[in-house]
């Protein structure tokens, strides 16, 4: 039996099997992004998203998609046949059921990585997830939507992404990290992005250098490989 949240529904695996997600799309490519970055990985991207953020590179899943059963969507998962399994968006959480299909996959064991904004609660989510969570800076347009309590949290399993496009953005998370010592250590990485096309690389790689930040420097390898403007790769 499985159950979430205070009102505790419960629900057979069966039951479970049934419920649906709006699938925007389910793809295998190679990792682009984490610590994962470079693994065989299968996607699932779910539609929808809370957010607007200026520097969006996946609008395309804000709308559209197919309904599709938890056990069809597992279904296509075991057909890529790879160990590693993103849930990404759009915004996963928004979609409810899509608690039900990280803590399946854990179960059926698979390495499972949560990709999520940060805008919404993620102490729901199965704790065998490596939950991969934004905080939005000021040039997303959107960081008043950070869901700070989402930071006491945080896990070994986890890891925390900041997307840069400007020096304020650099600034501003290096503040965040300053100010995050109750959080800062327990995660498994911390990673500085940069935007694609706007934030150059090795500016940004300078900046952590000088200031000897214990970051990660994380480069979107599958629009290096594919091109920005790709989907399904």
């Amino acid at each position: 039996m499985f159950f979430f949240g205070m009102n505790r529904v419960y629900l057979s695996a069966r039951e479970i099997l049934e419920l649906k997600l709006l699938v925007n799309e389910m793809f295998l490519s190679i990792q682009g992004e984490s610590t994962f970055a470079g693994y065989p990985c299968a996607f699932i991207r779910l539609t929808g998203c809370n957010l607007r953020c200026r520097w969006c590179d996946t609008t395309y899943a804000f709308s559209g998609g197919k309904l599709m059963p938890i056990r069809a969507v597992i279904d296509q998962v075991k057909a890529y046949d790879v160990p590693l399994v993103e849930i990404t968006g759009g915004e996963p959480l928004l979609q409810k059921n899509s608690l039900y299909l990280l803590t399946l996959l854990c179960d059926l064991g698979y390495e499972v990585l949560l990709e999520t904004s940060g805008s919404l609660p993620i102490d729901q989510v199965d704790s065998r997830v490596h939950r991969i969570v934004d905080l939005k800076c000021p040039s997303s347009g959107q960081s008043e939507h950070n869901l700070l309590s989402n930071l006491n949290w945080l896990g070994k399993r986890d890891e925390l992404k900041f997307v840069i496009a400007d020096r304020k953005d650099y600034e501003w998370a290096k503040n965040k990290l300053a100010e995050g010592k109750h959080w800062r250590d327990k995660v498994k990485a911390i990673t500085f992005s940069p935007v694609f096309g706007e934030m150059d690389p090795q500016l940004l790689s300078q900046w952590i250098l000088e200031d000897k930040l214990k970051v990660r420097l994380g480069l979107q390898i599958h629009k290096y490989i594919w091109g920005p403007d790709i989907k399904g790769v």
